[in-house]
């Protein structure tokens, strides 16, 4: 008879097969296609020229209705303090193995699928609440799709997290955190 149990460790199991692909920095895979949460970013046709170039201010950033993307700054509370999240307030992640303002995404092909990148077409297309003061940047993957870096790191989700508040990324392999703002 099999147990729930047994379900469960098979999931872990794949998804520690997933996570070692993304230790190494994403393999040199060829491009995929990266599932992401949002829709309107992914069905947008991608920039092929990185943007490093930061908003000129907060008034040129579009109003929250407008973006595309939205980045929020939520309280983990004393275990893990203040992060970013996007859309649904799914938590946002950097990857420790991307360098910081080098304009590219390490994490391609199979690490995209369990990292799957933030989208967006350009800098205007990125609403900013309150509390998010760091600098948005538009960064080309090796798929030709536009990412939304974040001081100069790429962001990303984690399809381990299904609901808002989940931080099921957080330490993965020394290399996945939640992004502060």
């Amino acid at each position: 008879m099999i147990t729930r149990g047994f379900f469960a460790a098979a999931w872990l199991f794949a998804l520690a097969i997933v996570l070692a692909a993304c230790t190494s920095g994403g393999g040199a895979s060829s491009p995929s296609a990266v599932a992401t949460p949002s829709p309107s970013a992914a069905s947008a046709e991608p920039s092929m020229e990185p943007s490093m170039e930061p908003s000129e201010s907060a008034s040129a950033e579009p109003s929250m209705a407008e973006a595309e993307v939205e980045l929020k700054v939520v309280d983990g509370g004393a275990d893990l303090g203040e992060y970013l999240v996007g859309e649904d307030d799914l938590t946002l992640y950097i990857f420790t193995n991307d360098t910081k303002d080098a304009g590219t995404s390490v994490c391609n092909g199979d690490c995209a699928t369990a990292w799957p990148p933030l989208l967006a077409d350009a800098v205007e297309d990125v609403g900013l609440e309150d509390g998010v003061t760091g600098t948005v940047t538009i960064i080309s993957r090796d798929d030709g799709t536009s990412q939304v870096a974040y001081d100069g790191m790429p962001l990303y989700y984690f399809q381990g997290d299904t609901a808002a508040g989940q931080t099921n990324g957080q330490g993965l392999n020394d290399v996945w955190f939640a992004a502060e703002p």
